[in-house]
């Protein structure tokens, strides 16, 4: 079983990164689009402004109003503007003269004139100033203007939006890695605790028949006979070792035929189900010529890890666990049923995750390592087809038909 990453991952990331990239750079770019059409705006206000001065410098009429220039045009200005003669020369009198700029009032004049040339030098850097002319050749004055608030905060609201979008990545990456630490560290236990569960099974069985063969080593048939389970569980043990090699490399795949792969499994359950203390039933129905592409081997494991599951499931009563072949309309499938004590709803899900258990025994690696068996390796499916509190649970494996 691989523990780290592998390439699908890295490239995961490098994808990762440059979707985030790519937001980054759309961000931008549609931020400085909106600033660049709000500057042009301001820009024809500014226009807007030197037109309507330029006519009442123009007409010869001195009733001209202007009150709609005022009141429609300057008033509604809210960026730093600055007028000037053609010579750049502020008159600090002339309050009119530059709007929407503080000025320090605790600031001598001349401190006051260094900030507006310097204030204008900033804003000509931006936007080149704009001159109004009498009779089109003599210039009277230039106004010279900056950005409003609004567009300096949008500058820098894209840079603000990727530091709050890197914080959270930031975060998000801290939270996954932990836990994926942790759940690393329970599929090391659950991988430990599986181990002892698989390797439990035989052993125990082994010591059962020593203990029979020291009582019965005068009888010679019943010496062959138990001899021949104590090398059924040393196959046992070969296949559980066999089984912990194929995981994390691709296994084979041949047709089988499930009824004969299956009975495999309950044989060797039956035989030892007396030494688990309970009363339990354990039969297999079903299409007897059903063939589906698996690897034997890793697909015995599930149907144990499943049989193993329904025997912790089944407490103080007798038990009864049944697997069912039936040949669906597009895959062969296998149904583990048993009248345990059942699965909350809220639960169905979890008990396929690494590490979580409601016991000692069982609901710990095997059904994760299960599904992982029958979807990752088989291209199969395992869910829980249905489950009632105190009556019973039903596994269902779907797997690809010969």
């Amino acid at each position: 079983m691989k523990m780290s990453g592998g390439p699908a991952s890295v490239n995961l990331k490098l994808i990762l990164i440059l979707i985030a990239l790519a937001i980054a750079f759309g961000t931008l770019y549609y931020t400085n689009q909106l600033i660049s059409k709000l500057q042009e705006k301001e820009r024809q206000i500014v226009e807007l402004y030197a037109k309507g001065i330029e006519y009442i410098a123009n007409t010869d009429n001195p009733d001209a109003d202007i009150t709609f220039l005022f009141d429609n045009i300057i008033k509604p200005i809210d960026f730093p503007l600055i007028l000037t003669d053609k010579g750049d020369n502020i008159n600090l009198d002339n309050k009119s003269d530059f709007r929407n700029i503080k000025l320090d009032s605790t600031l001598s004049r001349k401190q006051q004139e260094e900030f507006l040339y310097k204030m204008m030098k900033e804003m000509d850097e931006i936007h080149p100033p704009i001159n109004i002319t009498y009779a089109d050749t003599l210039i009277l004055t230039r106004i010279h203007y900056g950005d409003s608030e609004l567009i300096k905060q949008l500058q820098f609201y894209p840079y603000l939006q990727i530091a709050i979008a890197g914080l959270f990545i930031l975060l998000g990456y801290i939270g996954f890695s932990y836990i994926k630490k942790s759940e690393q560290s329970n599929i090391w236990v659950g991988m430990a605790k599986e181990t002892a569960h698989q390797f439990g099974t035989p052993i125990s069985s082994l010591m059962g028949w020593l203990e029979m063969l020291k009582l019965n080593y005068n009888d010679p048939n019943k010496v062959l006979d138990i001899a021949e389970e104590i090398s059924n569980d040393v196959e046992k043990l070969n296949k559980i070792t066999i089984r912990f090699s194929k995981i994390g490399s691709k296994p084979d795949l041949k047709p089988q035929n499930l009824f004969e792969e299956v009975s495999k499994v309950t044989d060797y359950f039956n035989r030892r189900l007396p030494q688990t203390g309970k009363t339990v039933e354990l039969q297999i129905t079903g299409d007897k010529n059903l063939c589906a592409m698996i690897n034997s081997d890793l697909f015995e494991w599930v149907i144990e890890n499943l049989i193993k599951n329904a025997l912790d499931a089944i407490e103080d009563k007798n038990g009864l666990i049944v697997i069912n072949i039936i040949e669906g309309k597009k895959f062969a499938e296998v149904e583990v049923a048993d009248n345990g004590k059942g699965i909350d709803l809220k639960r169905r899900k979890d008990v396929f995750r690494p590490g979580y258990s409601t016991k000692k025994r069982g609901w710990g690696l095997g059904l994760s390592l299960s599904k992982r068996i029958i979807e990752g390796y088989h291209g199969g499916k395992i869910f829980v087809k249905s489950s009632i509190p105190n009556e019973g649970t039903v596994f269902k494996i779907q797997l690809k038909k010969c």
